[in-house]
């Protein structure tokens, strides 16, 4: 696979000011029931992925449980992880690999359960690119970011599908600058999460996107799931199990809501939030991806061991880890939400 470097629209960013863990800090709601303040850090700036968080913060969920959530826009999920291991966030919202790579590197962090368990990783492009599937993408150059899990599992999905490494060629680009490296015709597609770029690509290009997806090419991993520093299992477990059951349920509620109603509490997340239009194309896509066959039915969330597996052996074999342990040097099963 052959690598070359453009950078288009870089962008600098930064944590949320004041942006932190609370630290025990309470707060009494309107009835007189005193809240913990709870922070969370998203992987990212607010997309429609996040929106049962938000939802279930409007429908008073997580008051429900004595938690004031306090959400927050992060800028990767590596530093995600970082963050909430350093004690600057309650709980984080990270990609899997992320916390994989984390642990690797001793950090002290810890999933607490993974609610999408079917990756959105997928290769993107538009869809007059009339590519139908991998065989398509030899001799196709695709914007990507290196370091990042996409990138590393990608020769993986290249292998399972029978195409040499040096058939596609990946030019290194800064995260914000993916989509405009399609848009402007520099590369043939993205890699990236098919809930995230790909609809507002499609908006702000005004043309239609498809979708190589990982896991309908023989490559399923875990993804975005809820961490906590590993202090907190033992010093702050009631907070624990409440803020996992509550956004469990929140997760639960949203997917039998209305999707207008869902992605309406998002109104105030921030400045750059994408029209409701792609907010609603992205949290619908994030809905397929809350189950694997060993957890359909069950409550948004809970994970089995078997799946934790084959995401350990995925990024061992990929070098995003060098030993795969086993789930529990990962994932606490113990605060699996109930049915």
């Amino acid at each position: 696979m052959k690598v070359s470097r453009v950078v288009v629209g870089a962008t600098v960013m930064a944590l949320a000011a004041g942006c932190g863990g609370t630290g025990g800090e309470t707060t009494t709601n309107a009835d007189g029931v005193e809240l913990d303040v709870v922070t969370l850090t998203l992987n990212w700036y607010p997309y429609g992925e996040h929106a049962p968080f938000y939802h279930g913060l409007e429908q008073g969920v997580f008051e429900e449980h004595g938690i004031d959530l306090r959400i927050q826009a992060g800028q990767g999920s590596q530093k995600t992880v970082q963050a909430t291991t350093s004690g600057q966030t309650d709980f984080g919202w990270a990609d899997t690999p992320a916390v994989l790579a984390g642990v690797a590197q001793g950090l002290d962090v810890t999933s607490v359960g993974v609610f999408l368990q079917t990756t959105p990783s997928s290769a993107q492009f538009f869809s007059d690119k009339e590519i139908e599937s991998p065989d398509d993408l030899r001799g196709m150059t695709i914007a990507s970011t290196a370091g990042d899990a996409l990138s590393a599992t990608f020769p993986a999905f290249l292998e399972i599908n029978g195409i040499e490494a040096d058939e596609v060629e990946l030019q290194n680009t800064d995260p914000a600058g993916k989509m405009a490296a399609v848009i402007s015709g520099q590369t043939d597609a993205l890699l990236g999460f098919a809930t995230d770029q790909g609809p507002t690509m499609q908006e702000s290009a005004d043309r239609d996107v498809s979708y190589l997806r990982f896991a309908d090419h023989g490559l399923n991993f875990f993804s975005n799931g809820l961490i906590t520093a590993s202090d907190n299992l033992t010093e702050r477990e009631d907070l624990v199990r409440r803020m996992v059951t509550a956004s469990s349920q929140a997760w639960a509620q949203a997917a039998e809501a209305d999707p207008a109603e869902v992605v309406g509490a998002m109104s105030d997340a921030g400045e750059q939030l994408p029209s409701p239009e792609v907010l609603t194309e992205q949290f619908e896509a994030t809905l397929e991806l809350l189950h694997t066959e060993a957890t359909e039915g069950m409550p948004p969330g809970v994970n089995t061991e078997e799946d934790w597996t084959t995401t350990i052996e995925i990024f061992a074999e990929a070098g995003v880890i060098e030993t795969a342990e086993e789930p529990a040097a990962y994932w606490d099963a113990s605060f699996a939400p109930e049915g």
